[in-house]
């Protein structure tokens, strides 16, 4: 048997031609795994896979840092211990838009880490009576091993837990910040308690039936004195915040942003209850539009469902209406308002207490009148009078810690008190001569307690020992707070931390936030549209104020890809079948058991419904490079995917003529001489087959970068790219062996796979740079793999289109080469374009009332005309 003879092409380029042909055994021998003379079989696939998993991720392009930073982020999982597919496609579209930029010049930060603590974990911790912490870590050493095979590449020298106690530090720290800045308070209020949980829930994790969002219990009011975060007081900030330029594709999340938010246009405020009464809470809050004129409040109304109305006492007034034996202190004039049960006002939207200002609201002033509750007017007249009596109640109500913000009436403050074990403990000291003191910072981190009986651990008031400190204000007895953190706040900041997460002096340093912020692209489900993006959001705005990020925003651009929906059958009773319970007869499908007639529907993977896909076992079966081509083919990331292997066939006869395009051309110049690769052919079949080519190069290239930088569709690059493959295969076999212009669209065809299927694509340029005397080599290094090259760039002289529309209507599309393009302001592209024969001849006689010159889809040059309008 003859022992072939491996080389790189690096020393294959420097033999000669004639020592190439004898001394290589096998004609195709070059870097990969030197099967060219094989089809491309699912096997071979995989074989070419073994081979580069190991080196495509250490390879970096040749040109660096040309353009700067890319920071490209997907929301990290929670480590339940197997990925789903979500998790694959999610992965799979961050993977290839970091490989993308990476090409282009961009020094890529592309992380990857663990949203640690929770429910979930405790949960599952409890029921198999093991340490949250151990279950926790197996899990992220699973998920490491099943990421590993998508072979993404990550900066796992990035990487943290938000259990480790290196990052909840900084998340104390955050806390103790916001703390000085009186942003976290704590006050006794009903709130929403989960009774199978065991924990309070925020407003915002409970759902319209007034279900927990995680066990789905149905929520029961308790009186508990909580921790909060005053989000209220960005509320404004937050909502101008989503008119920010710096903001790109958003899309819907902006409406749901705006939706959750509201407009701010009156504020909220805190009246202390009078009354000796302790399972009451200390205060009533209500919201007003109108705080200029609180002075002249004359009562409070609730409503019938307000939880009050089962804890005090009452008396009817009439039929609709009672009053309590309780009322509450205006701070602003020191007066008592009574407070009414009663139906007859105009409550605020999700709001169910009310402010009567019987000077300002006519069914307040009839309210009044119909109990006898003497009227008073308002001495405010002018606008300027009761602006500055705005602006007064708001300030004196910020001062006084009762509220004074301008939000709408459905915003409410983050609580952030949970009353369980696995979360980050709150860094505060309860002391009974000096109350509620802050952890000094350097006894920071307060590290959560290791407890033995983890079966019935709910909270850490089972740490009876932990439990035990002293005041840091008197030094005497005290007692640490028992509740944890919700774990968005592990999450709000998570983003900031991976620019500098090895940084044991503070946060992260201003050098790097500077350098590395604000995310260019972030990536997740839409399910976190609201809540944690709200989060996220105002707690950057909170450090942007503090000085220690460059912007306001956060996430420049998002990308909310769709769900993985599987296929599920469904009995009328509800019960869901697997695939193999059912049968086709007649049309219609049926339960095999019992006849019965079975529909056919398609919903979000799940185990319980039976239609769930492993994905380590597709990775295993079919490799990372078609998975994802199967996930991101076809449908755009943000639609949701209706999972099927219909497409497997198509992909797999796209990537069978890429090989036998490759392979083609190695078969015709491994024969070749120079002085025959110089003889040009001059016939027009030969020319017009290289213009094609030309063109092709161009125009896919084009499209392709625009989709993937601008709408984010890698279907449709995806699509443009099987377009540019059948450019290259309809060309003539001479065309093929000789033009210099098929080298570089098949090189440009190769480099562009790169981001999606880095391993076929490095093992097709390994076989293109082994062809002899290359006449691209100018333009690509040869020397280097696929993944160090440079993104290809628009040929300078190529035809660009530029559309011109004159009062509405499309008049022309003018050609101009990219050369000419990037060197035309809006201004002379408005003068070239009015000085065209065809278009004066258009408008001859006509009045032009509007210029608008739209520049061709796919153009990223220097020129920026989007719209121009000329009157």
């Amino acid at each position: 048997m003859k022992q072939m003879i491996l080389i790189s092409s690096k020393e294959l380029r420097k033999l000669k031609f004639k020592s190439f042909c004898t001394t290589i055994v096998d004609r195709y021998a070059s870097t990969g795994i030197n099967s060219w003379s094989s089809a491309l079989s699912s096997e071979l696939k995989i074989k070419i896979e073994n081979y580069w998993r190991d080196k495509i991720n250490l390879q970096e392009p040749s040109i660096k840092n040309t353009r700067g930073k890319y920071y490209v982020l997907s929301m990290f999982p929670y480590p339940s211990g197997a990925l789903h597919l979500g998790h694959v496609r999610v992965y799979s579209i961050s993977d290839s838009v970091a490989r993308f930029h990476r090409l282009r010049g961009y020094n890529v930060i592309h992380p990857m880490g663990w949203d640690a603590f929770g429910l979930p974990a405790e949960n599952a911790a409890i029921e198999k009576n093991v340490d949250p912490a151990e279950w926790t870590t197996e899990n992220i050493k699973n998920m490491k091993v099943q990421l590993n095979k998508l072979n993404c590449k990550f900066d796992w020298d990035r990487e943290f837990a938000t259990c480790d106690s290196e990052y909840y530090k900084w998340t104390q720290q955050l806390f103790l910040r916001l703390y000085e800045k009186g942003l976290i308070y704590q006050k006794e209020e009903f709130v929403n308690w989960d009774p199978i949980d065991k924990t309070v829930l925020a407003e915002e994790q409970v759902d319209l039936n007034n279900r927990s969002w995680r066990s789905g219990a149905k929520v029961e009011k308790k009186l508990l004195k909580q921790w909060f975060i005053r989000t209220t007081a960005y509320a404004k900030s937050l909502y101008d915040g989503l008119s920010d330029p710096i903001l790109k594709e958003w899309k819907d999340i902006i409406k749901l942003q705006k939706n959750w938010i509201g407009e701010c246009n009156g504020t909220s405020f805190d009246f202390h209850l009078i009354s000796n009464d302790l399972s009451l809470p200390k205060t009533i809050n209500f919201w007003t539009d109108k705080p200029e004129y609180v002075e002249n409040a004359q009562f409070i109304a609730i409503s019938p469902n307000n939880i009050l109305c089962k804890l005090v006492d009452s008396k009817f007034i009439d039929n609709n209406m009672k009053i309590f034996n309780l009322k509450a202190l205006n701070p602003f004039n020191g007066e008592e308002l009574p407070i009414y049960i009663t139906e007859d006002v105009k409550f605020p939207i999700f709001r169910d207490t009310y402010l009567g200002i019987p000077c300002t609201e006519m069914s307040d002033y009839e309210f009044c009148e119909k109990i006898g509750i003497p009227y008073r007017r308002s001495n405010l007249k002018s606008n300027i009078e009761l602006e500055n009596k705005r602006i007064e109640i708001l300030s004196k109500a910020q001062k006084w810690k009762i509220g004074g913000y301008l939000i709408s009436s459905r915003l409410k403050d983050w609580l952030i008190s949970r009353q369980r074990y696995w979360g980050t403990p709150i860094p505060i000291v309860h002391c009974q001569k000096c109350g509620a003191k802050p952890v000094p910072a350097d006894q920071i981190p307060v590290l959560l307690p290791h407890i033995e009986s983890t079966s019935s651990q709910k909270s850490l008031l089972n740490a009876t020992e932990w439990l035990e400190t002293t005041c840091p204000e008197c030094g005497g007895p005290a007692t640490r707070e028992s509740d944890t953190m919700d774990t968005f706040v592990d999450s709000s900041w998570y983003y900031a931390r991976f620019i500098d997460p090895k940084n044991k002096n503070e946060m992260f340093s201003l050098e790097k936030a500077k350098e590395s912020l604000p995310v260019d692209l972030y990536i997740g489900g839409k399910e976190h549209g609201v809540l944690h993006l709200y989060y996220a959001r105002f707690i950057n705005h909170f450090l942007h104020d503090e000085r220690l990020v460059p912007t306001r925003e956060p996430f420049k651009q998002l990308l909310v890809q769709g769900m993985v929906m599987g296929k599920t059958y469904k009995t009328k009773s509800g019960q869901y079948l697997t695939k193999e319970e059912i049968e086709e007869k007649n049309g219609q499908l049926i339960d095999k058991m019992t006849g019965d007639s079975v529909s056919e529907h398609w919903e979000k993977m799940s185990k319980s419904k039976h239609n769930g896909i492993d994905p380590v076992q597709l990775l295993e079966k079919y490799g990372s490079d078609m998975t994802r081509l199967l996930l991101l083919a076809n449908v755009a990331p943000i639609s949701h995917r209706k999972w099927s292997e219909e497409d497997i066939p198509g992909i797999k006869n796209w990537q069978n003529r890429l090989w036998l395009t490759l392979k083609t051309l190695m078969d015709q110049r491994i024969n070749m001489t120079i002085e025959e690769l110089k003889k040009k052919p001059v016939d027009k079949k030969y020319i017009d087959d290289e213009d094609h080519l030309y063109d092709s190069r161009n125009f896919f290239l084009k499209v392709i970068t625009y989709h993937i930088l601008k709408t984010q569709h890698w279907s449709v690059s995806i699509s443009k790219m099987q377009g540019l493959t059948n450019s290259l295969r309809r060309v003539s076999l001479e065309c093929m062996t000789k033009s210099i212009q098929f080298e570089r669209a098949l090189a440009t065809q190769i480099i562009m796979l790169a981001p999606v299927t880095p391993n076929f694509a490095s093992e097709l340029w390994a076989g293109f740079c082994s062809i002899p005397n290359l006449q691209i080599s100018k333009e690509v290094n040869l020397d280097k793999d696929v993944l160090e090259q440079k993104w290809p760039e628009v040929d300078w002289e190529y035809m660009m289109k530029l559309w011109v529309n004159v009062n509405g209507n499309l008049i022309k599309k003018i050609g101009i080469p990219r050369k000419a393009l990037e060197n035309l302001s809006p201004e002379s592209a408005l003068e070239f374009v009015m000085n065209d024969e065809d278009i004066q001849k258009s408008l001859k006689n006509k009045a032009v009332k509007d210029v608008k010159l739209l520049l061709e889809e796919g153009y990223d040059g220097n020129l920026r005309i989007s719209s121009m309008k000329v009157a």
